[in-house]
């Protein structure tokens, strides 16, 4: 099977920095107890690995609902930020705090901190449930308002004078276009701030790009992880191909490819790259059908993929 390896893929900047500074903490603090306060990035291989170098993870429906499960020792902020309230707890309890927030993700709180500053109402397209929603939310209570559609923006009644509008850093412009456009319908006067990370864009850009020239699109990443999840819908959406998410090699189908000669894979930015490169070992090792054979692709037996660390 020909496999066409999508570039960029796998791991942003942020991802690179939250991992960095995890295992260091990790090296550095030996005898204590280290927690991740949820998931460092949305990558079970990673949780994973942390773990088993002495970091735990702590995951709970909110951080502060997490910070209370954390009693000494070090807590680790994840790369998707926490909210004033959160930092403010974790010293007032003594706890060591080490901080591995995407830079791009603080860019937006700074953003709206000053924005609020100056008397803006902000309108923030964001997942809900999403921990980074929460964080930046958490800079203004209250002032902040949470949109994830259009039939939401509907739903606003806002009189404010000054309005912003700003987004989750790990959507895209095809995430937000819609919803920026009706907020622009209902309040002309509307400010857009994009706070769209470029890593995100142009790893779904670049597989849009590429899927045409494939029969099928494989993207390596956790079912826990929107951005890989997304890649997968844009694939379908916007490029007209089929896309399957898979978390290792052996989430592999030799069905997806029946009748298939060339495979795109790309990979989510928390994908860890020992894995994508199992994945793409295990397609380059299938072997499709002689002409005039059935419409079918036999598999040698796909690799398991090797843990990471």
């Amino acid at each position: 099977m020909e496999v066409v390896k999508i570039v960029p893929r796998g791991y942003c900047h942020g991802v690179v920095e939250a991992i960095r500074a995890a295992r260091a903490v990790g090296a550095e603090r030996t005898g204590e107890p280290i927690a991740m306060l949820g998931y460092l990035v949305h990558n079970e291989h990673v949780t994973t690995e942390l773990a088993e170098s002495g970091v735990r993870l702590v995951d709970a429906a909110t951080r502060l609902r997490g910070l209370d499960a954390i009693e000494s020792g070090t807590v680790i902020f994840t790369a998707h930020g926490v909210s004033p309230e959160v930092r403010e707890r974790a010293r007032a309890r003594g706890l060591h705090t080490v901080d591995a927030t995407c830079t791009d993700v603080i860019r937006t709180h700074d953003l709206v901190r000053d924005l609020v500053g100056r008397g803006y109402t902000i309108v923030y397209i964001g997942r809900h449930g999403h921990p980074e929603p929460e964080g930046v939310l958490g800079e203004a209570p209250g002032r902040i308002h949470l949109v994830e559609s259009v039939a939401d923006v509907d739903q606003l009644e806002l009189a404010a004078e000054r309005l912003a509008v700003t987004t989750q850093t790990t959507l895209s412009l095809w995430d937000t276009r819609a919803v920026i456009a009706r907020l622009q319908e209902r309040y002309p006067h509307i400010e857009v701030h994009n706070e769209i990370c470029n890593a995100t864009q142009e790893r779904q850009e670049a597989a849009v790009a590429a899927a045409p020239g494939c029969d099928v699109v494989v993207v390596v990443g956790s079912p826990r992880s929107s951005n890989s999840q997304r890649l997968v819908q844009v694939i379908q959406e916007h490029a007209g191909r089929p896309a399957y998410l898979v978390d290792t090699a052996e989430d592999l189908r030799p069905e997806w490819f029946r009748g298939c000669r060339r495979v795109g894979v790309t990979s989510g930015a928390s994908t860890p790259t020992v894995i994508t490169r199992a994945v793409i070992t295990a397609l380059e090792a299938m072997q499709p059908e002689p002409a005039g054979a059935a419409d079918a692709v036999t598999s040698a037996p796909a690799p398991s993929a090797p843990g990471i660390g």
